[in-house]
Order: C-alpha cells, then sequence, then structure tokens
C-alpha cells in the first residue's frame, strides 16, 4: 500500500482501528488511513497531471481521481476533507492517531510535517491493518515561536481570527505571506525540516485569499 501510494507521491500521515459499528464510518470499517502529500516532490508531480489544466480545484480533482481509483484497488472506500456532504471530521479523525495534534496556535501539527501538514483524502479498510506507531507531540519541548509569528495576530492560543488575517493580506505587508505561506507555519521547527516548495504554499494562500 505505501509503494502504491509513494507513487502518486502520498503517504499514510496516521491511523487508528475503527470498532466495529463505530457511527461515522462506512460500514464494515475496520482501520482508517489519514493520506497527505509525500515530499519531497509531491508539488511537481501533481502540477504534471492532467487535472492541471486550468480548470477549477485541479488538487481536489486529482485526489478524487487517484485516491479513488487506490481506494477501489484495495476494496476500501475513500473519504475526503472537501465536497460533500457529508463533511467528515479529519480535524478529529486526525488527533485519534498518535501523530497529530492540536498545535499552541490550534492549527494541526504532525510529527513530521508540522504545521504544513494537510490532508488529500482517507482510506476507510475494511481489514484491520498496522498503523503508524505514535509519536512525541513535538509542541512539548518547543518554545513555539508559533505564537508570536503572525504579524497581525490572528493566530494565537485563542484560535484564529480569519478576517485580521484577510485584512493583513490585503496590505503591501502581506506579500511575505502571499509569496512563501503563512509565517505562522513557517516558523514551527518542524514545518522549516519539511520539504515544502513556496510555489506550494503560494498557490493555496491564493485559493484561500481571492
Amino acid at each position: 500500500m505505501e509503494d502504491r501510494l509513494a507513487e502518486a507521491q502520498l503517504e499514510i500521515l496516521g491511523g487508528f482501528p475503527v470498532a466495529e459499528g463505530e457511527a461515522g464510518f462506512p460500514a464494515g470499517t475496520r482501520t482508517l488511513l489519514l493520506l497527505g502529500p509525500k515530499e519531497p516532490g509531491f508539488w511537481v508531480h501533481l502540477t504534471a497531471q492532467p487535472e492541471w489544466d486550468g480548470g477549477p480545484d485541479p488538487v481536489d480533482r486529482w485526489s478524487r481521481r487517484v485516491i479513488g481509483r487506490i481506494a477501489c484497488d484495495l476494496g476500501a472506500k475513500a473519504l475526503f476533507p472537501f465536497g460533500g456532504p457529508p463533511h467528515h471530521p479529519f480535524y478529529q479523525w486526525a488527533m485519534r492517531t498518535g501523530r497529530i495534534w492540536d498545535s499552541p496556535v490550534r492549527l494541526l501539527v504532525h510529527a513530521g510535517q508540522g504545521l504544513m501538514v494537510s490532508f488529500r483524502g482517507a482510506l476507510a479498510l475494511r481489514e484491520a491493518v498496522e498503523v503508524p506507531a505514535a509519536a512525541p507531540r513535538p509542541c512539548d519541548a518547543c518554545p513555539a515561536p508559533c505564537l508570536t509569528a503572525c504579524p497581525a495576530g490572528a493566530l494565537s492560543g485563542s484560535g484564529y481570527d480569519v478576517p485580521a488575517c484577510h485584512a493583513w493580506l490585503d496590505r503591501a505587508e502581506g506579500a511575505k505571506c502571499m509569496g512563501g505561506g503563512c509565517l505562522v507555519r513557517r516558523a514551527c521547527p518542524v514545518s522549516q525540516s519539511y520539504a515544502r516548495l513556496p510555489e506550494q504554499s503560494a498557490y493555496h494562500m491564493r485559493q484561500f485569499h481571492r
């Protein structure tokens, strides 16, 4: 499964067992695996795919095609953090993995990707399979530069002030965030060791701040 995902520059970010009959999952689900970009290489791979055609939502269309095909081949069900209904609780699912946590600024933080973590989909498997092992929460031994990195004060321990973020991005000073990604996400020491290209962050910032 990991080899098949790697062909699409995807990796398993975490997973957890699902109890028989547990609500909120497709019938028969025994294991849920969360999938995200595998770096380095994800963005170069994605932008060479047929969905990168100038049409709307190329990343989501690619995710549906690729993860949907993998799920079909495995006899699994593909679930996505976009579209709906139903709207799947990826935030809550992530915190069941033992590898993804609530950060000091309330964004999710991943053991290997830091605050750059993102999900392209999930696989609901009918089999009980081994999931990635739990890891230490990186924030526990971190001085939390994320708490003071936002020049607009939009991200803090109190949550996310979305209007303040957009207002900052409208200003000339916001170009630094727009061109390379959120300064809070980039301040995370784990994020800094994750090989995500600035072009990818800039694309997602443009989608967020249209």
